[in-house]
């Protein structure tokens, strides 16, 4: 299979949000020192800390939910290489957003991503998108460290961008268009300095990762158990600790006589959390000939989840398929994904 020159992107780039205006001294104890010799794969971070509901509204199709916690040192991706982000003296909070369908309430990893504008009495006090981020406890999401102005009241305008990823079965004609919504907030550093934090000094280091929050307003960001699957699944490989489960659907309303549908879902291990903004190949045989040779695409199906697919032009009932990864994912992450998913495998599966 061809494998294709990739050019990394860069970062995608009444309710109440909670936020603190810390120091970098108040802020040395939220930040252990970094586990020495991390392997190449998920493995369990220093700490955890809590998270607060900021609140949500509904942005054109979109519903967004708005969260915060301390300050987050994280790591942005580049092609394959993790860069690490610093907490700075002036930052204040770790604002995220998570977006998802309201009917399904599945979580939607939008490529074209967002903006988060905050303004207070009229002025502006920061004016950046976030990075698609992953985190063990805190799923997909929106992410950045934001400097806020002292305690008081703040405008939160986010923009949602259309979706540019494939929207399949119930999500068909869904989403194409971009959603805007405000909400206040009402920042207290008290507040946020009440949230949980907590240290793994005995289990820090070892492959494994923190459990997944549930929120009562917000959904979480998995996808489906490979048995819960369309189609017939052909099998699932690991490679650079990302897990690619691959299946075979034939019977869905979206394909016309004689095409079937080729769809990976490529998940982290342990909390099954979407891994998003990848690059892949694909390539099927039926019956010794080559059906399909080229780029999959990332697109949303409420039974399938996030993942990458292609239909081809092929009603065989066992193909022999094999998978590139030309690029991991280009997302952000939070301690103890930082060292996985970065490199590039091979798989390849057989229907017979």
């Amino acid at each position: 299979m061809n494998r294709r020159q990739f050019l990394a992107s860069a970062g995608l780039a009444g309710t109440t949000v909670l936020a603190g205006c810390g120091s970098l001294s108040s802020q040395s104890t939220r930040a252990p020192p970094l586990v020495e010799n991390r392997p190449d794969a998920t493995y369990r971070p220093t700490h955890a800390e809590g998270m607060g509901m900021a609140g949500m509204a509904q942005a054109g199709e979109y519903m967004v939910g708005l969260s915060y916690s301390f300050p987050h040192r994280f790591w942005t991706v580049t092609g394959t290489t993790a860069e690490k982000v610093d907490i700075r003296s002036e930052d204040s909070v770790h604002l995220m957003a998570t977006v998802w369908d309201p009917e399904t309430e599945m979580v939607l990893p939008v490529s074209a991503g967002l903006s988060i504008t905050i303004e207070r009495d009229g002025e502006t006090v920061a004016d950046k998108s976030p990075w698609p981020m992953i985190s063990q406890n805190m799923g997909f999401h929106y992410g950045d460290n934001y400097a806020l102005d002292g305690d008081g009241v703040y405008q939160l305008s986010v923009r949602v961008n259309g979706m540019g990823e494939r929207r399949l079965g119930a999500f068909d004609g869904r989403f194409g268009e971009a959603g805007e919504a405000t909400v206040e907030f009402d920042f207290a550093q008290s507040t946020r300095d009440q949230l949980s934090f907590e240290e793994f000094p005995d289990s820090q280091g070892e492959r494994g990762a923190v459990d997944l929050m549930n929120m009562d307003m917000v959904p979480t960001s998995r996808v489906p158990e490979v048995s819960a699957l369309p189609g017939t699944v052909l099998g699932t490989d690991k490679g650079s600790d990302g897990v690619y489960a691959v299946t075979w659907v034939q019977d869905a309303v979206f394909l016309s006589d004689g095409e079937s549908y080729l769809a990976v879902s490529a998940r982290t291990p342990y909390n099954r959390v979407p891994l998003p903004m990848m690059s892949l190949d694909g390539s099927v045989e039926a019956d010794g000939e080559t059906v399909f040779d080229d780029a999959l695409t990332a697109g949303v199906h409420p039974e399938l989840g996030y993942h990458y697919g292609a239909v081809v032009e092929t009603a065989t009932q066992e193909p022999s398929v094999g998978v590139d990864v030309v690029a991991p994912p280009q997302v952000s992450r939070h301690e103890g994904y930082e060292t996985a998913f970065l490199t590039t495998p091979s798989f390849s599966f057989s229907g017979s």
